[in-house]
């Protein structure tokens, strides 16, 4: 997206919240027919045809000037979403957005290279995402959507969806190296040769760390990406395969009595056999061709996944073996999409329709639970095997009313079938339901350079199907258990406007609300979530972006939000870490001389920890730094520094009842994983 003209840099920017430099004002994903938007220097001209003030695209130039601590951090070019950990590098982030903590993805869909992330009945998150195959040098855009208002998006998406994409070609093959301290390493070589009439991408990534942690991660990860990719003249076709391996060793969440005792440090552990392994193999086919002016396109994909999980989170309240325990989940999804987009006379007014079918099923061979002491098993509590199928049906209709007044009336249908087999014959069986989701977005102007928008839509999560056919408890196989809906509605509004009357400056500002049937929150002695009561959620997001330079953007965005319980109950109506206050403050430069850089602040406030709001997280700040030079074409070096100040801030706080080997009897405490300390990493990249 950068290219030099007589203006001098151009940079995309956000149509929203404007959190970082790398949003691109966009009018939702390229591939449905709608353009991307560019404004030049003087950011004066408002462009495209987005459907609400919370969306975007982000672009590699953009992508490459963030320092990024981990890979799931990538995320946070949305603007008010925060990406931290838990446990250890190798398992999946925690998510906090719109005043949701959503856990390791639920109700944030996440896809690469058009195959869904998100893993539903998870055996540790319903929803579970997992980033860490994703190679962020070969990124080539990210494209993200906040609300329920968007028909091709379905299950997990109440909060948002990102979508990732990985480049087709590179203007040269590149090797990097990294180094840091605690034993953190990184190469990377990437190819991309001419095979044919297309390309080939070709890269492998190597990674090891074993972080700031008494007990050392260990964590060792492989990557490996082939991509080969033909243009048309009337379309593309791409084969995208993808395989990963990880396995690290985990410092949990740790309880603060026993670092104000001084019974363990900060950066300690509880558990030392905690942790895990995991690998993903994928293959997914993508095709675009366009006929007159009718675009189709399909894409069909396969995965095969395994995560082995060991974590400790209440400790010892059984004193003899211990807490720990054993999460297994091997599976393999299939899916796919078919879609097209056309424009059609709607009476006088100019139209669109985009319509598609979208399909997936995940072949669970294996999800477990067992109680395990030194990850030696001792106790199944449950293992099931778990048939799970989606069938979707979308549309929506793009019509200009007039020159300053659109209307896009969109529906998905989702069918949902589950097939259990229980380990506990009590809680096998099968379930089904479906959805049908309305949407409706309103585009008014622009006038003097300023849009706005209204939305309403219903969105949704998935339940596990585990829970839409249980009738014990599996712990005991007596105790009558409630059954859950296998679909979680949601419904959502926004408000919305973005102007550029300001020279050099945009400006967006969105109000939302979303209501949900049925919350999810975490269960310290199940280590997962459980579903919950219904709950209301609203907020506003602000956002500026300014460039005075050609070569220099800065950036701001803030998003208050407040999440409550909506029925009555004596244990109080405050969520569990619903984080209520993010902002983001960045700078970004890329000099004519070969000086490159980016400076960003991110700060997540306090957030009740029990219903009653007699306990509170603090709050949580931090300062990143990356500065590169090119001193020459074919090299670049950088610096990053994570934690500049090296706050004693938290990833993550729980409060739950957890025992210690020799405590007498459980104690309700706050249970943290802290913020890494200050940390410094090189690198050198050659490009040949």
């Amino acid at each position: 997206m950068h290219r030099q003209t007589k203006k001098g840099l151009l940079f995309g920017i956000a149509i929203c919240n404007f959190a970082a430099p790398s949003t691109v004002l966009a009018a939702g994903v390229p591939t449905a027919g709608l353009p991307e938007v560019v404004i030049t220097g003087s950011l004066v001209n408002l462009q495209g045809t987005p459907l609400s003030a919370s969306e975007g695209v982000v672009t590699e130039e953009q992508l490459s000037l963030r320092p990024v601590l981990r890979t799931g951090e990538l995320l946070e070019v949305v603007p008010g979403l925060v990406v931290t950990q838990h446990s250890g590098d190798g398992k999946a982030n925690q998510y906090f957005l719109r005043g949701f903590n959503l856990d390791h993805g639920t109700d944030l869909a996440t896809s690469v290279e058009g195959v869904p992330v998100n893993m539903p009945t998870h055996a540790h998150g319903q929803g579970y995402t997992d980033l860490n195959f994703v190679i962020p040098e070969l990124i080539r855009q990210i494209e993200y959507r906040k609300g329920t208002y968007y028909a091709e998006t379905g299950n997990f998406s109440a909060a948002g969806a990102v979508s990732m994409h990985y480049k087709s070609k590179l203007d040269q093959p590149f090797a990097t190296l990294e180094i840091g301290r605690n034993n953190y390493r990184r190469g990377l070589l990437a190819v991309a040769p001419t095979l044919g009439a297309g390309t080939l991408l070709a890269a492998v990534e190597y990674s090891t760390n074993d972080g700031p942690w008494v007990l050392k991660e260990d964590y060792r990860k492989v990557n490996g990406l082939l991509k080969y990719s033909v243009d048309f003249d009337d379309g593309r076709l791409s084969i995208a395969a993808q395989g990963y391996d990880g396995h690290w060793r985990s410092t949990d969440q740790i309880p603060l009595r026993a670092v104000q005792s001084g019974l363990i440090d900060r950066f300690g552990y509880v558990d030392p056999t905690d942790g895990g392994e995991s690998d993903r193999y994928s293959l997914a086919i993508d095709g675009v061709k366009t006929i007159a002016s009718t675009q189709l396109r399909a894409n069909l994909y396969a995965v095969d996944y395994k995560l082995d999980l060991f974590s400790n989170f209440t400790y010892a309240l059984d004193q003899v073996h211990g807490d720990q325990f054993e999460q297994l989940d091997q599976r393999r999804i299939y899916g796919g999409e078919a879609s097209i987009a056309r424009p059609f006379a709607l009476g006088r007014f100019e139209s669109s329709l985009e319509a598609g079918l979208q399909w997936r099923r995940d072949a669970i061979g294996k999800v477990a639970l067992y109680h395990t002491e030194a990850r030696e098993r001792f106790e199944t509590v449950r293992e099931d095997a778990v048939l799970q199928s989606s069938y979707s049906l979308y549309a929506s209709v793009d019509s200009h009313i007039g020159e300053r007044f659109k209307a896009i009336v969109g529906a998905r249908v989702d069918r949902f079938d589950f097939a259990v087999n229980s380990s506990l014959a009590a809680n096998s069986g099968s379930s089904e339901a479906t959805l049908v989701s309305p949407k409706l977005a309103l585009v008014f102007g622009p006038w003097n350079e300023t849009e706005f928008f209204a939305n309403i839509g219903r969105g949704f999560h998935s339940n596990d199907a585990r829970g839409t056919t249980i009738t014990v408890d599996p712990t005991d196989g007596v105790t009558p258990v409630d059954r859950v809906d296998p679909l979680v509605k949601a419904l959502g509004y926004d408000l919305g406007a973005r102007t550029a009357l300001i020279a050099n400056t945009q400006l967006s500002v969105s109000l939302w609300r979303l209501q949900l049937d049925s919350e999810l929150v975490f269960s310290g002695d199940a280590g997962s979530t459980e579903p919950s009561r219904r709950s209301d959620r609203r907020g506003v997001e602000i956002g500026m972006i300014y460039n005075p330079l050609a070569w220099l953007i800065v950036d701001a965005d803030l998003a208050l939000s407040r999440a409550r319980f909506t029925d009555d109950d004596p244990v109080g109506q405050e969520i569990p870490n619903a984080v209520e206050r993010v902002a983001s403050i960045g700078v970004e430069l890329r000099h004519p001389n070969g000086l490159r850089g980016g400076l960003r602040l991110r700060h997540f406030g306090d957030a009740p920890l029990i219903e009653d709001n007699s306990v509170r997280s603090a709050a949580t700040t931090v300062v990143n730094l990356e500065v590169g030079y090119e001193p020459q074409k074919n090299w670049k070096a950088s610096v990053s520094m994570f934690n500049v100040f090296n706050r004693r801030d938290n990833d993550i706080t729980y409060f739950y009842e957890s025992q210690l080997k020799g405590e007498p009897y459980p104690v309700s405490d706050i249970h943290f994983h802290p913020v890494e300390p200050r940390t410094v990493r090189g690198s050198v990249r050659y490009s040949f």
